[in-house]
């Protein structure tokens, strides 16, 4: 039996999340306001579609799962709600086909973020939700009112039922700013300090190394090193040279593992194996091959395929005696050490860590210090890797807030 379509609920976020819980809220016969800073929804979700629009990845649930390390037993009820396969079906019910790629990954099929938006927005609109762009959200009035900045001052907002979904840290241009945190604190609520995720690190480049390889890629190579608790982790894939350090594939896939070991040691080394295919006395043999009047540039390159920016990394960060013995050097190449001194700024990571912690919430992302208020997305304590595992994840809270949120309303509230 419908709700009285008296019931109201405010959503405050416009991101994946927010649009969900208000989908899920409004087709349960609630009025729902939705409500962001930004001029328009969706930013980041636009923003992390340029490249492609990876939307979730097809791994089987329980590996899948266990992308999100200690929040695990957090996130996985709530994928067994709303997981890959559900994500996907509901994405072509909005009229838009994806598919599987190599990798595992899926994607939309015309790679973009914004016909998908588009269409969801549609579909919103026509349901009922209506929009309040450019409204801030303050806190809370004396009354338990919600209090709004916007452009004709500020408004308060009386409603049954709250769902936000604020965003983290990352990207605050598009609305993730993290300014909610003191606003939850001040009520009891215990946010976890937002760390950097999915990010790039510094490290010590020369100046002419910096110069030279900034923006360069370095293909097909496996990252080690060992965590804080012992526990050695080895994965090949790619990364990149930054002005002042290194991010990329690779690294965003081990960025909180490093993160973790800077917080408690102040730095972290990795190890670098610039040729994966071969074996360490493999290439010492190639290296210790006579070279006759040929470079030990141009020797490494020929026997080896060490050039470009690989070379540069071996000239950055190998002694210079270490070249006239084929055994170092091969040591070298194979483990080519790398100290990171500290991850880039929150700000201009993929995503961050930290938030609302899941133990002041109940089963629903209801907030036990306030009742008919729910948590959703980035901005609870979790964080997972690229892939599909973060956007998957905010969807997955969004409806479970939604959910959440329509069950309290029905559980207090009269029928027709």
């Amino acid at each position: 039996m419908p709700l009285n379509k008296s019931l109201s609920a405010a959503v405050i976020g416009g991101g994946p999340a927010g649009l969900m819980a208000a989908e899920v809220l409004c087709r349960g016969g609630v009025k729902v306001d939705l409500f962001d800073a930004m001029p328009s929804v969706g930013r980041k979700f636009l923003m992390a579609g340029k490249g492609g629009m990876n939307i979730t990845h097809s791994e089987p649930l329980p590996s899948f799962a266990g992308r999100y390390g200690a929040r695990q037993k957090n996130i996985a009820p709530l994928l067994d709600m709303c997981g890959p396969e559900a994500l996907r079906q509901w994405i072509h019910a909005q009229g838009v086909e994806t598919f599987v790629g190599s990798s595992g990954r899926v994607f939309p099929r015309e790679m973009k973020a914004a016909p998908l938006l588009r269409a969801w927005l549609h579909r919103l609109r026509e349901t009922g939700v209506n929009f309040h762009m450019r409204h801030r959200w303050l806190g809370w009035d004396a009354n338990k009112g919600l209090r709004f900045a916007t452009p004709d001052g500020e408004k308060t907002v009386e409603t049954d039922a709250v769902v936000l979904a604020l965003g983290g840290g990352s990207w605050g241009k598009l609305g993730s700013d993290g300014l909610w945190v003191p606003l939850l604190r001040q009520h009891g609520v215990s946010v976890a300090a937002l760390k950097p995720a999915n990010c790039g690190f510094d490290t010590n480049w020369s100046e002419h190394f910096s110069a030279r390889f900034s923006g360069e890629p370095v293909k097909t190579v496996v990252l080690t090193y060992t965590d804080i608790a012992g526990v050695v982790h080895r994965k090949q894939g790619e990364i990149m040279i930054t002005v002042g350090g290194v991010e990329g594939g690779l690294i965003y896939a081990m960025s909180a593992g490093l993160r973790d070991q800077i917080a408690v040691n102040g730095k972290v080394q990795v190890h670098v194996d610039l040729l994966p295919g071969k074996e360490q006395q493999q290439v010492i043999n190639e290296i210790a091959h006579p070279r006759g009047s040929r470079s030990m540039a141009s020797h490494l390159q020929s026997r080896l395929g060490i050039k470009g920016v690989k070379a540069g990394l071996l000239r950055e960060l190998v002694f210079a005696q270490d070249y006239a013995d084929p055994t170092r050097l091969g040591i070298a190449i194979k483990a080519l050490p790398l100290t990171l001194v500290t991850p880039r700024p929150l700000d201009e990571a993929i995503s961050s860590a930290g938030g609302v912690v899941f133990e002041d919430m109940d089963e629903h992302l209801m907030l036990r210090n306030l009742p008919g208020v729910f948590c959703a997305g980035e901005m609870l304590d979790w964080e997972a890797p690229t892939g599909g595992y973060l956007l998957t994840a905010c969807f997955a809270t969004g409806k479970a807030a939604g959910d959440g949120a329509l069950n309290w309303l029905k559980s207090r509230c009269a029928y027709k």
